[in-house]
């Protein structure tokens, strides 16, 4: 299990939020932290501390009159970090080049694939083409109803009829190089990690998989490890201190490495 870092940017600034909460309409959503460094500051300091395979994601729609400055955020941490970080957030085939020769290692995608529910794949084929599937990451992040997990998206707002499985993951694998995933519900809240998703994506040994949602403690780590079959990577939002919370991050940056941290 790596340690992957995020810098999640929303009206602008680098936050952590509630991810159930975010809302297009008035630009909303629920904030843990509200960061008074910007994304470059973040990159510079993953790039000194050798991490690779973190994410940059952009939480305000295109049509947002903050897209542009959570745009320029994410353009200047891609320059200080070049080669060393993903972007999602709206991406599609009119700016995944852009971010790509910008200094992106892979762009991230949902919603431009799972279109009105539904897996589009002349979409995920034709944009796999265009940036190629070593530079793609599938967002598959999901919530759960009734008792199975959907993807969801559109800033997670919308549940598709696509469940979160092993099928899904393997018929998904050959366009892509690997997967994130948000447990949306539990995103933000520092609460504990969604322990029936674990299980499943430690079973998946196709592509690399991270997970992101719910981490509060090491004790969440120590069962994420054991759930996941020391396979899933993970992503820890706001219960790190560089985001407010008490993980240590100068702890859980060694995880992956020789020196690896004793969960």
């Amino acid at each position: 299990m790596q340690f992957r870092p995020c810098i999640d940017i929303h009206n602008g600034k680098v936050k952590q939020i509630v991810g159930g909460s975010l809302k297009d309409s008035g630009n909303q959503a629920e904030e843990n932290f509200v960061s008074a460094q910007d994304a470059a500051w973040y990159a510079r300091k993953y790039q000194s501390d050798g991490i690779t395979g973190g994410h940059i994601i952009l939480l305000n729609p295109e049509s947002s009159e903050y897209y542009a400055a959570d745009v320029a955020q994410a353009l200047a941490a891609l320059e200080a970090y070049p080669g060393g970080l993903q972007i999602g957030g709206g991406i599609h085939p009119g700016n995944a080049r852009h971010f790509l020769d910008a200094g992106a290692s892979h762009v991230i995608v949902t919603s431009y694939v799972f279109k009105d529910g539904e897996i589009h794949f002349d979409r995920l084929k034709a944009l796999s083409e265009l940036v190629g599937s070593e530079h793609l990451v599938l967002d598959l992040s999901c919530r759960k109803k009734d008792s199975d997990y959907y993807i969801v998206t559109d800033r997670w707002q919308k549940f598709t009829a696509v469940k979160m499985n092993l099928e899904t993951l393997e018929m998904l694998s050959p366009y892509c190089d690997e997967f994130l995933i948000h447990a949306v519900d539990v995103e933000g809240k520092a609460s504990g990690i969604e322990k029936p998703l674990a299980e499943l994506l430690g079973r998946f040994t196709t592509r690399p998989v991270t997970y992101a949602g719910g981490v509060g403690s090491f004790e969440d780590l120590r069962l994420l490890k054991a759930l996941g079959q020391n396979r899933i990577n993970v992503t820890i939002g706001s219960a790190l201190d560089l985001f407010g919370g008490e993980i240590p991050y100068e702890t859980v940056k060694s995880l992956g490495f020789e020196n690896e941290v004793d969960l």
